[in-house]
């Protein structure tokens, strides 16, 4: 039987949204979480699914910077970040496991950003900027011209996340990493109750330094920081946390009040999927490599009701939905689009909170990170929705436009990079394979096997020397 177009289904239920209210729920029972019964894909990728890791591939062939060794964020703009230039590096590692590319290209590539790094400048000799052309390696601002604008721990943290998971799989690079990692002041990103702070440059070109993360994000950037012996205790608790119901489901969400700390709490799926297939929902430093275990509890629970919101507001609706946030090929170019934010759930805003419903889309990176996690109906569904959205000689679209108005045609690293990590998750299990113990740079410079002592020997800054925006009014220097 030929299936319904997917612009005419969800326009359709878009117009049935507005009489569903308190009845939302009528197919579902308050509580019940299929999510969690439900297995992962596992196994040798099909040729579908080969074609698929082909194509996204094409993106990081078509935007490197020969020049650099990095690549572009969005196709075809010579800029970047550090969370971007992450997702390059798990591409580059999925493509050679995969088969797409082989080890020497790999290890060429790798060697050239790893290079890259260990000549770059960066934010006020303290950490990396958050931007950087891609091309020139000049620290730059959002509209790509010469700058420092601070840094991220968010944006830091993944990339600790796959310098890590480099080193163990290419022990060659190891030195060069630990070279550029040994460059950072963790005093400055973070505290010793194990907080972490980004950076940011005032109206008078001061420097301050403001508490950074929320629930689901924080947590994950924090486990980077745990890979290289950074105690992260403060971030890598889930409080302070509430829930709020819809669809059945009780969803977490960060609870401190972005009209006063001046930071969204988004609720996405792609913290949640990324620390599913990276650590397969693992404490950071655990070895064990049961697939089928999860140590990290709390992140299990609180991942299967993001997912399974999902799930039942498609159920519900006949929307189909997979919320992360993206680009757009127009403006305003970047929307968080959530399962909850702000006090609402269901919103799609922009950075500074305007609502833009218009942009709601089905995350490719998203979608397909719930199809490798959960194996369900519903994911064989996205799957096959998102699979025709691609340009073979570009890569994946961003997303699917919920309002049936067709993919949103722009192409970047991280979208193309995180579909690649979760074929890779497929074909081979966790991401974060340790490899045999070795003291190189890094664990020599704390004489410990992976700079267990690192916390006490960084001379990290006490919490209350600042005034982090979580605790209301304005940041001050610190």
């Amino acid at each position: 039987m030929k299936r319904p177009d997917l612009r005419i289904l969800i326009a359709a239920s878009i117009v049935l949204l507005n009489g569903i209210g308190a009845a939302q729920a009528a197919s579902c029972t308050k509580g019940e979480l299929p999510a969690a019964r439900y297995p992962q894909r596992s196994g040798p990728l099909n040729e579908a699914e080969m074609t698929m890791a082909r194509n996204a591939w094409k993106y990081f062939e078509n935007n490197l910077q020969p020049e650099s060794g990095l690549v572009n964020a969005v196709d075809g703009y010579p800029s970047t970040t550090m969370w971007d230039t992450a997702s390059y590096l798990a591409a580059i590692v999925a493509a050679n496991d995969l088969g797409v590319i082989d080890r020497e290209q790999a290890r060429k590539r790798i060697g050239a950003v790893i290079a890259t790094f260990n000549r770059m400048s960066f934010f006020r000799d303290e950490l990396p900027n958050k931007v950087y052309h891609a091309k020139t390696v000049e620290k730059a601002d959002y509209s790509n011209k010469p700058g420092e604008i601070g840094f991220s721990a968010i944006d830091l943290g993944r990339l600790l996340i796959w310098l890590k998971i480099v080193k163990e799989r290419y022990p060659e690079h190891a030195d060069g990493i630990d070279r550029f990692v040994l460059r950072w002041k963790f005093d400055k990103i973070v505290d010793r109750a194990g907080t972490l702070y980004g950076a940011r440059v005032d109206d008078k070109n001061r420097t301050e330094y403001v508490q950074e993360g929320r629930l689901g994000y924080e947590e994950y950037a924090a486990k980077g920081f745990e890979l290289w012996g950074i105690s992260t205790e403060q971030a890598s608790r889930p409080e302070p946390y509430e829930t709020i119901s819809t669809y059945c489901v009780d969803v977490p969400f960060d609870s401190r009040d972005p009209r006063k700390t001046s930071q969204h709490n988004y609720v996405v799926s792609e913290s949640y999927v990324l620390d599913g297939i990276e650590f397969n929902w693992d404490l950071a430093r655990d070895r064990d490599t049961d697939d089928r275990r999860h140590s990290h509890e709390w992140i299990v629970r609180f991942a299967h009701r993001v997912y399974q919101a999902q799930e039942n507001r498609h159920r519900e609706t006949g929307i189909l939905t997979a919320r992360s946030e993206h680009q757009l090929d127009q403006e305003p170019y970047f929307v968080y689009d959530t399962v909850y934010s702000d006090g609402y759930a269901w919103n799609t805003i922009t950075d500074t909170g305007k609502h833009v419903p218009q942009f709601a889309a089905v995350s490719l990176k998203a979608a397909l990170g719930m199809w490798v996690i959960w194996k369900s109906d519903y994911t064989d569904l996205l799957f096959r929705t998102i699979a025709t959205a691609v340009d073979p000689a570009k890569g994946y679209y961003e997303g699917i436009l919920e309002n049936g108005k067709g993919p949103i045609k722009t192409f970047t690293a991280n979208n193309n990079g995180i579909m690649l990590e979760a074929l890779l998750y497929k074909a081979k299990g966790k991401i974060l394979k340790w490899g045999p113990r070795r003291e190189g740079l890094w664990e020599k410079t704390f004489n410990q096997p992976y700079g267990n002592d690192a916390q006490a020997r960084f001379s990290l800054r006490k919490a209350e020397n600042c005034v982090p925006g979580e605790q209301g009014g304005e940041a001050k220097p610190c």
